[in-house]
């Protein structure tokens, strides 16, 4: 089911309120300490990384520089922090936690990782690894998308993982029924039965360890190559991977003497198709029918090797 983009708002704002609520940052000072949590977030960049300049908080922190500079000051006051000259550019001043910092910083990280350890704690172990992974996939979300992703085999799980995503996928988008999960099972089962593996393949494509996009290629007889389920993950969508995997398919079939490729789509399903045209498919037959509960006008496209 989908929501408006108000009612998404509004869910974002909400879950923020209640999480800083949960978590206590709204408190004026981190863990009964003199510091604020601005300023213990800047402790923590010093102490996990090296070669930190005041831009480089500034940037990823969000922070106003003169903020940021008087932070620095102070933290140099107390003698948590010194400036070294970079060896690469002399002009630049990095930021590094002295002896004294470290040993002050130590029991806050400890402090902090006791509390996050004690709201867990209050949950079932399985609960506790639900959060996670539901934080992971917000971070992976809100992160800025990277181009880097793989192509690989399908490894144990995944299969089965693919007739979960995309019976998921295509409720959510387009309303259909478990009928759709019933067929990608069957494919997915006929698939692992009959694998030819010198002329039937298929990618995995992924991304900072997570299947974001998959696609099969299927004898359909001696001549023609069948290409089936092809998906990619929302979220990762725009990165040109569904291409991608088209042109692999196509690059196999002709490797494996295939002289024909044929695929099965719907009309609803426009962004898959532009790929497909893209590539090169030419639409052969229209058959309107009722599947997955909804009323559909099936597709054939084709085009040679």
């Amino acid at each position: 089911m989908h929501t408006s983009l108000d009612e998404r708002v509004e869910t974002v704002r909400r879950f923020n309120r209640d999480y800083t609520r949960q978590i206590g940052v709204l408190h004026e000072h981190l863990l009964d300490s003199d510091f604020s949590l601005t300023e213990a977030r800047i402790l923590y960049e010093l102490a996990h990384r090296s070669g930190v300049t005041s831009s480089d908080l500034c940037r990823e922190l969000g922070l106003n520089a003169g903020y940021l500079s008087r932070v620095i000051a102070g933290f140099e006051k107390r003698g948590l922090i010194a400036r070294t000259r970079s060896q690469t550019d002399a002009r630049v001043a990095e930021l590094r936690l002295t002896d004294q910092g470290r040993a002050t910083f130590e029991p806050l990280n400890d402090a902090s990782k006791r509390e996050v350890a004690a709201m867990l704690e209050r949950l079932p172990q399985q609960s506790q690894q639900d959060l996670a992974d539901a934080m992971d996939q917000i971070q992976a979300l809100l992160r800025p998308p990277s181009p880097g992703y793989i192509l690989r085999n399908p490894q144990p799980g995944d299969l089965g993982w693919i007739v979960h995503r995309q019976t998921v996928m295509y409720a959510q988008e387009y309303g259909w029924n478990n009928e759709y999960e019933a067929l990608t099972a069957e494919i997915i089962a006929r698939f692992i039965r009959e694998f030819d593996p010198a002329r039937e393949r298929c990618w995995i494509a992924e991304k900072d360890g997570k299947v974001i996009g998959s696609v099969f290629i299927v004898r359909e007889d001696d001549s023609t190559a069948k290409l089936r389920m092809l998906y990619v993950e929302p979220a990762a969508r725009g990165m040109g991977i569904g291409g991608r995997l088209v042109d692999e398919c196509l690059r196999f079939a002709r490797q494996a003497g295939y002289k024909k490729m044929v695929l099965w789509t719907n009309s609803v399903l426009t962004g898959a198709r532009r790929i497909y045209d893209k590539a090169g498919f030419e639409l052969i037959e229209e058959t309107p029918h009722r599947s997955f509960g909804k009323d559909l006008l099936g597709q054939v496209l084709a085009r040679d090797l």
